[in-house]
């Protein structure tokens, strides 16, 4: 009966706070995202969010030391995933079945979404475990720290694979390529590093952010590796040679990116450098003073030229990510929110 009220509090919060005011888009341009509907899910900030494989449910994570996965259609919160300690990243398998998550005491745990408690702990990290990511076959996860280390971890058992060194700091982002050949990572040290997963081997560095990188993501086709950091730029990357193929300056520091499953735009969320909005306690949520402008912009890939910024989010965008139907994008806030925005038009496939 507990179970049953709080799904339906849940659900009548969410129905009270959808909204769809119109974004800024570029002068003359049609706005091609509306922002969908707010969910009020954590009672600290939202770190980390991801859609399903099947785009019907979404995972959200917090420094409140939970996950939570809500259905997409009717707003529910369905499940409860509660940690140990603060949860920084998370990354579902791609089946659907299994979800992984890193946490700021070092574990790296496995969840059976068919069960209510983790399958198993893999230990080894020392400090915050700041990214996962599951292998596109499933096989094997990759995780990143605090102890600058990259660790690839055998899915079905937990058990320790291999441990790649190479960073010099703090380690915040790791990717899978979509077919599996490459990981990429992105370190506080300014670097972007290419991995061969299947050895640990040290392929290529990707030199050219000017402070941290923070967030690193491979097109659909995999032929080019976004980054983004703190010098407030996102570069793109040719995979195969390591050429810098464009430098999109964002006017903020940039946490996360996301490429659209077409390939056509890539969604950048981080924390502008001026104007109005708010700034919160990371661990209270609580309101401290005033901060930055719009965090959450759109951009097309061929060119890299700005088409849009999602207005209504006054708050640092610590996570995005783009339905795997390319109809949805979803970014987690320090406001403990997390927003759903829906595309108004299909955009064209890129081959």
């Amino acid at each position: 009966m507990k179970l049953l009220f709080k799904t339906v509090l849940s659900a009548l919060a969410l129905l009270a706070c959808t909204e769809n005011p119109t974004s800024a888009p570029l002068a003359g341009q049609k706005p091609l995202i509306r922002r969908d509907r707010t969910i009020p899910a954590h009672s600290a900030v939202a770190r980390e969010l991801t859609f399903s494989p099947d785009g019907l449910t979404l995972a959200t994570s917090s420094v409140d030391s939970t996950v939570k996965l809500w259905n997409l259609e009717h707003g529910w919160l369905l499940r409860t995933l509660t940690h140990p300690a603060a949860v920084a990243s998370i990354a579902y398998s791609p089946d659907g079945k299994r979800l992984v998550s890193g946490a700021y005491d070092g574990g790296v745990r496995v969840w059976n979404l068919a069960e209510s408690s983790p399958s198993r702990t893999s230990t080894g990290h020392t400090g915050t475990v700041w990214s996962v990511a599951f292998s596109p076959d499933g096989q094997r996860i990759a995780s990143s720290g605090e102890d600058r280390t990259i660790r690839l971890w055998r899915a079905a058992d937990g058990a320790p694979i291999e441990v790649m060194i190479g960073h010099a700091l703090n380690v915040r982002a790791v990717d899978f390529s979509p077919d599996g050949k490459y990981l990429a990572s992105g370190s506080f040290d300014k670097s972007v590093r290419l991995w061969d997963p299947s050895s640990g081997a040290p392929l290529r560095t990707f030199a050219g952010h000017d402070q941290a990188v923070v967030g690193v993501d491979f097109s659909p086709n995999g032929k080019i590796l976004a980054s983004s950091g703190d010098d407030s730029s996102i570069r793109l990357w040719n995979v195969e040679t390591g050429q810098l193929i464009r430098r999109i300056d964002t006017g903020n520091h940039t946490y996360k990116i996301a490429f659209t499953p077409n390939g056509e735009f890539l969604v950048s969320g981080g924390r502008a450098r001026s104007a109005a909005g708010t700034l919160w306690h990371q661990l209270t949520a609580a309101r401290l003073g005033a901060r930055h402008g719009e965090p959450l912009k759109l951009w097309r890939v061929s060119d890299g030229s700005l088409l849009q910024t999602l207005a209504g989010e006054d708050n640092d965008v610590r996570s995005v990510a783009t339905s795997p139907d390319g109809k949805l994008i979803a970014s987690a806030s320090e406001g403990r929110t997390i927003r759903i925005w829906r595309f108004l038009r299909t955009a064209p496939s890129v081959p």
